[in-house]
Order: C-alpha cells, then sequence, then structure tokens
C-alpha cells in the first residue's frame, strides 16, 4: 500500500463544522467541567492556530486524565481533535457509541487491519482535521515520566500526508492520576501546562521512501522536540538516554 500523499491543503475543520453528536456532547459536558476544576497555562499555542491545514499533534503520555487536557486546549484554538483509540475502545457501551459518533480513529494493533488506521487518519489529516497521535504508544514506564523512545506512527502519517507535525508538551494531568494508577485528585486544583513547538522540520526527508531509516529520522527529531519541550516546563533536564519500553516484558 503506497501511503505518500500530497500537502493537505489550505482548509481546516473548525468547531463550527459537523463533528457529530457524541463530539457536542462531551464538549458541552467536560468543558466547563475542566474550566472550573482545572488551572490553565498554555503557550506556543499560536504554533495551532497559524496552520490554516489539517495537522498531526504529536503530544507526551503521562497519564489516562491527559486527553482531556490535550482535547482543552485543542478545541480552544479551534482545532478540534481526532485521537487515535484502541479498537476495544469503540467496543465499550456507552463510550463506544459517542467516540463512534465523534468520529474518533480506531487502531488495530498487531492485526491485518493495523494499516487502516494509519490510512484512516492520513484522510481525515487530508479532510483538514487534527489528528493527535501518542508517539510512545502508551502512558510512559518512565520512571520519572519523561518521554520514552517512540513509534514511527506519527512521523509516518505526517509524512505520508505532507502535513505539519506539531510536537506538544504537557505537565500536570499526572498530578490528578498518576500512571498506571486508578485514582482521581482532581482537588485542590491542578494547573495544566501546555507548550507547543513549532512545527518539525521534515523537509529533507518529504522526498524519500517512507523506509524505516526515513521515518526512524524523523522520530527522533520529534521526540527531541517533545523531550525539550517538557524539559521548558519542567525545568529540568532530562535523562541522558529515553526510557526503552517493551510491550513483551509488561
Amino acid at each position: 500500500m503506497d501511503l505518500h500523499g500530497h500537502y493537505c491543503g489550505m482548509v481546516h475543520i473548525t468547531r463550527r463544522d459537523p463533528l457529530g453528536w457524541g463530539y457536542r456532547v462531551t464538549v458541552f459536558l467536560l468543558t466547563p467541567l475542566l474550566n472550573l476544576l482545572t488551572k490553565q497555562e498554555w503557550a506556543g499555542t499560536e504554533n495551532l492556530t497559524a496552520q490554516n491545514d489539517g495537522m498531526v499533534i504529536a503530544t507526551n503520555h503521562i497519564s489516562w486524565f491527559d486527553p482531556l487536557v490535550t482535547s482543552h486546549v485543542l478545541w480552544d484554538n479551534d482545532r478540534p481533535p481526532r485521537f487515535l483509540a484502541k479498537e476495544s475502545v469503540f467496543r465499550v457501551p456507552i463510550v463506544g457509541a459517542i467516540i463512534t459518533s465523534a468520529q474518533q480513529i480506531r487502531v488495530y494493533r498487531e492485526t491485518s487491519n493495523a494499516v487502516d488506521s494509519v490510512r484512516d487518519a492520513i484522510a481525515a489529516v487530508h479532510r483538514g482535521e487534527c489528528v493527535v497521535v501518542y508517539p510512545e504508544g502508551t502512558i510512559t514506564r518512565d520512571p520519572n515520566i519523561w518521554p520514552m523512545t517512540g513509534k514511527t506512527g506519527a512521523a509516518r502519517i505526517a509524512l505520508a500526508a505532507g502535513c505539519p507535525l506539531i510536537p506538544m508538551a504537557q505537565w500536570g494531568a499526572q498530578e490528578v492520576m498518576r500512571p498506571y494508577r486508578k485514582e482521581f485528585r482532581i482537588l485542590p486544583r491542578k494547573t495544566m501546562k501546555i507548550l507547543v513547538g513549532p512545527p518539525i522540520d521534515l523537509t529533507d526527508l518529504q522526498n524519500r521512501p517512507l523506509d524505516a531509516d526515513t521515518l526512524h529520522l524523523a522520530t527522533d527529531r520529534l521526540m527531541d522536540a517533545l523531550t525539550g519541550l517538557l524539559a521548558e516546563i519542567r525545568q529540568e533536564s532530562p535523562p541522558e538516554e529515553r526510557y526503552v519500553f517493551d510491550r513483551q516484558e509488561h
């Protein structure tokens, strides 16, 4: 399957476009709660509003709570997000109906349908959507909650679609729900910190084949940018080497 695409064009989906009843219900219920129960420190959002076309947002994954934080900043900047979600979530009663209506993108892991999620994400970007990808593939296992090594999906989608790949670091959601903990500590109010970087420069890779070397080069640039943005938020130095997650060991 040839996944190479063309530049996605000067159009993007906004909050005024048809998004599905599930999207509208979720926004109606959750946006006021997030405004009330969390504080926001967002910077670099001009890198979202400056793009007048489809885009891929790549963000670090630190908590089961952080998709709400990501959605909040993107919605407020008129870039309604489409997430890649595990196929099993679509089969959960009520939740599955909502995210299906909201046109989120199914991810089929380790099956013959796995390429479909990439194809669907590329098609969404070509329509002007803002597609959110967690390049680590799961909540970080790094003991100090730094980004792990990245998978190549975000880079593959951006290069195939010919659209901006934008890094967005976040910090604060882990205070509500620590990684892999079944807890919900919303009070006292926590501050959700977001720092959006400029698009990753992939111009030298656009005409190369989408082989392993190209994808790993692009992914390394992305993870370096994400880690740098998070270091700026945290005012700390990241580890010299990124944590390598082996799914078979967990």
